[in-house]
């Protein structure tokens, strides 16, 4: 079974999909449905933790686990196979332990506002694209938690009343911010975030 993917979304390959928990799951509707069950619990499980560094490599893999692993048995282990996005697998580990290490130091330094720090945070984490899939969700919550933890600030209004999981108008103006980001342009991710 292979899943119709939304625009800009990171296709499954068949190894991946074995990693499904539910057999019974055939359309993309009824997994993101079940996905974002498991993204509420991991959301009361971000509500409920206390304290400890979250720029840190296990608690990436950990909150990526909390959010997808009551899905996909492949949740918080980093990808081992190429994409349409992100780098190469074998560099996953470094360049998420520069992320981490720049981000500690923007915060550190104030080198950027909080909403600029967040989304150059949320950029580099999708465009690394840690995971076989579920990458967008996770940068999105976890730059929130950066947010909360280094800045005292509120989340962002990523979804503002839309679905960013479904084709919206929403969606492509965010698909649109990260491929510009991608290219070297932040600007539409600022806005995007409500930075400018």
């Amino acid at each position: 079974m292979i899943f119709e993917e939304p625009d800009g979304a990171t296709p499954l390959d068949p190894d991946e999909i074995q990693g499904l928990k539910f057999g019974h799951i055939s359309t993309r509707g009824e997994l993101d449905e079940l996905e974002q069950a498991n993204i509420t619990q991991g959301l009361q499980w971000l509500g409920r933790r206390r304290g400890g560094d979250i720029l840190t490599d296990d608690f990436v893999r950990r909150l990526h686990k909390r959010l997808f692993g009551e899905v996909w048995d492949w949740a918080g282990t980093y990808r081992l196979r190429e994409k349409n996005i992100g780098i190469d697998p074998f560099q996953i580990s470094v360049q998420l332990r520069v992320l981490l290490d720049d981000a500690r130091y923007w915060a550190e330094n104030d080198t950027y506002e909080p909403l600029e720090a967040a989304a150059r945070f949320h950029h580099r984490m999708v465009q690394i694209h840690p995971f076989p899939n579920g990458n967008g969700r996770h940068a999105r919550i976890a730059a929130d938690v950066l947010l909360n933890d280094y800045y005292d600030h509120h989340p962002i209004e990523w979804a503002s009343g839309f679905d960013l999981q479904a084709d919206s108008k929403r969606r492509v103006e965010y698909i649109a911010a990260l491929r510009a980001a991608d290219a070297g342009d932040h600007d539409l991710l600022l806005i995007f975030v409500g930075a400018t």
